[in-house]
């Protein structure tokens, strides 16, 4: 039931943070979409994903009290994780990422949507989603941190932003 000695203990928990960092950076270099849409190919690589490092973690240890200490370590790592995300910016950023512009003033940006490998279908359907009909009724469309696409349609900017906007000017006076 127990590891051995401390040099044990001190060998799993290393060997977890190790793994955890190496996982965490690999799903952040998937992309947003990766984490917020989980499609069935997607849980079954997660799936075998924590099969195959779980060895890597705990080594020969397949005792209950190594187990416990490489939970106990990802926890704590995913803990401060949490609140070095909360208090640093960059490493936010870093860690989650950054939203990205997709549409903007009824135009799509090709490279924005390529690099984050949404399709037109994707977004299309979040436009239907947002009861959209086409392209140029949206101001913005972003690709969250979380994988969502939000949509903000020219009639969701408020009235004091219409005379900074020509489209929105064209768009009111049209109406």
């Amino acid at each position: 039931m127990w590891p051995g000695t401390w040099h044990g203990v001190l060998e799993v928990v290393i060997r977890t943070g190790v793994i955890y960092l190496f996982v965490l950076v690999g799903v952040r270099l998937s992309g947003k979409r990766e984490v917020g849409q989980m499609t069935p190919f997607d849980l079954t690589l997660l799936l075998l994903l924590s099969n195959a490092v779980q060895n890597a973690m705990v080594g020969p240890d397949n005792s209950l009290l190594g187990g416990i200490i490489a939970a106990a370590t990802l926890l704590t790592l995913n803990f401060l994780v949490a609140e070095l995300s909360g208090v640093n910016r960059r490493f936010r950023k870093f860690v989650q990422g950054s939203p990205t512009l997709l549409v903007h003033n009824g135009q799509l940006i090709p490279a924005h949507m390529a690099r984050e490998r949404v399709t037109f279908d994707e977004l299309e359907r979040s436009m239907r989603e947002h009861g959209i009909s086409c392209i140029q009724e949206i101001s913005l469309a972003v690709l969250e941190v979380d994988g969502s696409i939000s949509i903000l349609k020219y009639d969701d900017v408020p009235a004091s932003h219409v005379s900074a906007h020509p489209r929105l000017r064209f768009l009111q006076k049209h109406q």
